[in-house]
């Protein structure tokens, strides 16, 4: 009896230390060099299609990538309804040491997938602070433009990209918002964190560019807010692993 009755508190301290779902928190895992976490005084960038932004991550666990979290802002805070997060993965061309005008950017796509609004949880507002908005194709930035930014859950993908540990690779973000005539702006949020070069935006047939901070000068590089996780399932595995076996040792 009284292993049945510790084999049941293992199963419930499984499930009670798997992540919840849809969310995720400083300290929760993650399969990327590190969580690059939103700044909370930062810029939103303006993500929706055709704008792509992008941002590198160098991958630490081999696996699925089959969940993404980003974190975004609506311009003044005034918020639209998401139709579509479109989601690509590119491989990394890095910058050539011999040319100081180079930069590591996107090269060719290895996986893209969309995802509707009923494949998504947004915790909104998951933080907020006074923050900037920032057009660089149009050349728009507006400081202390809106407070509140949310995060973005899209978890187990299914047909996930499978990343190799050691790798690095590009995350791409698109939005696709409906219309609306009080016109709704969605931005991809800056991170507190900068890892390798600058994250990166385009246009169609116009090329990658540099995201640089719009009024610090000199300029100072920009990175975007994500992080890539394990799925639960395999966390799971891990904490019934473990536990499994302080049971068996004290049997």
């Amino acid at each position: 009896m009284s292993r049945t009755i510790t084999l049941c508190a293992i199963t419930g301290l499984v499930f009670a230390t798997a992540p919840a779902a849809a969310d995720w928190f400083t300290g929760d895992g993650h399969k990327m060099h590190f969580p690059q976490l939103p700044d909370p005084s930062g810029w939103d960038v303006y993500g929706v299609t055709p704008m792509m932004l992008a941002d590198d991550w160098q991958c630490s666990e081999t696996g699925p990538v089959s969940d993404i979290h980003v974190w975004g802002s609506w311009r003044q805070d005034n918020p639209g309804v998401i139709n579509e997060v479109r989601v690509s993965i590119y491989e990394n061309i890095p910058d050539d040491p011999t040319n100081p005008d180079s930069y590591s950017q996107p090269g060719a796509l290895l996986w893209a997938q969309g995802f509707d609004a009923s494949q998504l949880a947004i915790i909104d507002p998951y933080g907020s602070g006074e923050q900037g908005w920032y057009e660089p194709a149009a050349g728009v930035a507006v400081q202390n433009d809106h407070h509140n930014f949310h995060q973005i859950n899209i978890e187990n993908i299914t047909n996930p990209f499978i990343q190799n540990v050691g790798e690095v690779y590009w995350l791409g973000i698109s939005l696709t918002v409906e219309d609306d005539p009080t016109g709704p702006m969605w931005g991809w949020k800056t991170s507190q964190d900068h890892f390798m070069d600058n994250a990166v935006w385009s246009t169609p047939g116009a090329g990658w560019k540099e995201l640089y901070d719009p009024v610090i000068d000199p300029p100072q590089q920009l990175d975007l807010a994500f992080v890539i996780t394990p799925e639960p399932g395999s966390l799971s595995l891990l904490v019934l692993g473990a536990l499994t076996l302080v049971y068996r040792s004290r049997q």
